[in-house]
């Protein structure tokens, strides 16, 4: 494992490196954390378990808000596929990304702009619409009993929160509605966008009313997609168990 190399020395943003022994394909590994808290060191499990499938591994950290507001995430990742693209690791043609929850959002971005095969668990998507269609709601943080020292894989396993879910998203955007609608990924759904795989619970934290826009947008656009739809209310990869392995199947076969 390569700790904490430097992809961006002007901002002195890092990156792990987990290597198999056999490079089958890259993968993105992107935490979440709702683009205002988390880091790549959460990471280290699922990269492991990755890696022992044959992935190169690359889990990065970004600018997140409100220091730094949409779109500095999105390019910071952005920032890590060019990397990864141009380095000596034999990858091309063979990237991957993979997040949770704002991760999944950003590995969202990147199949939609890079054309690369992605997958998203409890990825959010219905950003504009969402807060449109929901004015009555007062945003507020989390409230939780030790909310911040929670791992990814345990928090907001409690089903819907959506005075939580308005105060991140529009947090992200420093609470201006024309950059929330810039944000929002189904705006740049396009037939270059590349395939795919989306995860989320029928009753968690996430509308699923996002996943279902999203998948409209990818096949009128001639973008293959695979749905998982999972019972009960866990939250990304509170569920990872359920997901892995045709999250990983989906990806290799969409190479």
């Amino acid at each position: 494992m390569i700790k904490d190399y430097v992809y961006d020395e002007k901002k002195q943003l890092t990156l792990d490196i987990y290597e198999p022994k056999k490079i089958e394909a890259a993968i993105i590994l992107i935490h979440g954390g709702g683009w205002f808290r988390g880091d790549k060191k959460k990471e280290a499990a699922l990269a492991e378990r990755l890696a022992a499938d044959d992935f190169l591994v690359i889990a990065p950290n970004y600018r997140l808000a409100p220091d730094y507001i949409f779109p500095a995430a999105m390019d910071d990742l952005l920032k890590v596929y060019d990397w990864l693209a141009a380095s000596e690791y034999p990858v091309k043609g063979k990237i991957t990304a993979l997040g949770s929850s704002a991760g999944g959002n950003l590995s969202i971005e990147l199949a939609l702009q890079k054309g690369i095969p992605a997958a998203s668990w409890s990825g959010i998507i219905d950003l504009y619409d969402w807060v449109q269609r929901h004015p009555e709601v007062v945003p507020a943080m989390n409230q939780k009993p030790d909310f911040d020292k929670q791992t990814s894989g345990k928090i907001d396993q409690d089903g819907t929160n959506d005075a939580f879910y308005k105060w991140f998203i529009l947090n992200y955007v420093a609470q201006d509605l024309e950059r929330l609608q810039q944000a929002d990924p189904l705006s740049r759904v396009s037939n270059n966008s590349g395939p795919l795989f989306i995860a989320n619970s029928l009753n968690e934290l996430v509308p699923l009313s996002g996943v279902y826009k999203l998948q409209t947008a990818l096949a009128e656009k001639g973008i293959p997609s695979e749905t998982k739809l999972i019972s009960g209310t866990i939250h990304g990869e509170g569920y990872a168990d359920i997901a892995y392995q045709a999250t990983v199947q989906f990806l290799k076969e969409n190479l």
